[in-house]
């Protein structure tokens, strides 16, 4: 079973990367009209969909990282939480 939680911890790590890219993207800048940029936003849009707004902030850093940073942490704290849940049963 240690497999089960390692994989889901590894999963969770590539979506958070995914949202961590967006938000260096993001901050910094980068032409939305690149392909790889788009392909960025458009991930870290769905995967942050549900946060997206949740708390309105003056400054667009703020925003930025309050919109995509707190999926980031649930999803690594729901990745943890199950990967430990699996592993304590095995």
């Amino acid at each position: 079973m240690r497999g089960i939680g390692s994989v889901i911890r590894t999963v969770a790590h590539v979506l958070v990367g995914i949202l961590v890219v967006w938000i260096a993207l993001d901050l910094l800048d980068a032409n939305r009209a690149n392909t790889v940029v788009d392909v960025f936003h458009s991930a870290a849009d769905w995967l942050a969909g549900w946060s997206i707004g949740l708390f309105d902030v003056a400054s667009h850093t703020g925003q930025v990282l309050l919109d995509y940073g707190i999926p980031a942490v649930v999803y690594v704290v729901i990745a943890n939480v199950i990967a430990g849940r699996t592993a304590a049963r095995a």
